[in-house]
């Protein structure tokens, strides 16, 4: 698996268990579910950018942006083949794309910069992957009986995920989960 760094936002506890909760249905009706993932780094959250390699970044920069208000919208889907990845939408506010552009501005373009580019990245936050083609009328209908609407979350936190050496960085904000 090929080694990838991530700049993510987490929620306040209220939001996070919010998200939960969907995970948590999935799970009940015997579908994917991100409830599925036990490790420690694994809560609801936003990625803001993907890279293979990141230097230090500066969190002062992003402390004014944060907290941050967010509405979860309709669900989406990503993928292709026999499954499919089952997320929230987010509503690109324009301070949801401010912090954004600030984020990868500091981070600085390269050149695999793809899916969370500015301009190319399409926020949410994942429910489930690897959903069956089969299931996925069924995911729909729990996710949608679990709360499905419009959601207003609240993210507190900045956070740096390291897969090759599985940490977690505190980058900017204040979370009431620990790690952010």
């Amino acid at each position: 698996m090929k080694s990838v760094v991530s700049l993510e936002l987490t929620f306040d506890q209220s939001s996070d268990a919010a998200v939960r909760r969907e995970w948590d249905a999935l799970l009940a009706a015997g579908l994917p579910s991100q409830a599925q993932h036990t490790g420690a780094s694994n809560r609801p959250h936003v990625t803001m950018l993907v890279r293979s390699s990141l230097n230090e970044i500066d969190g002062s920069t992003f402390e004014d942006g944060l907290p941050l208000g967010l509405t979860l919208g309709a669900p989406v889907l990503f993928g292709r083949g026999r499954s499919r990845v089952l997320a929230r939408s987010v509503v690109p506010s324009a301070a949801l794309l401010r912090l954004h552009a600030a984020v990868h501005a500091e981070a600085g373009a390269i050149e695999e910069d793809d899916h969370t580019a500015p301009g190319a990245w399409t926020p949410h936050v994942t429910l489930a992957r690897r959903v069956p083609l089969e299931h996925l009328s069924e995911a729909l209908t729990v996710v949608a009986a679990a709360g499905g609407g419009e959601l207003s979350v609240r993210a507190t936190c900045l956070r740096r995920w390291d897969a090759a050496d599985r940490t977690i960085t505190h980058i900017a904000g204040r979370g009431t989960l620990e790690p952010c």
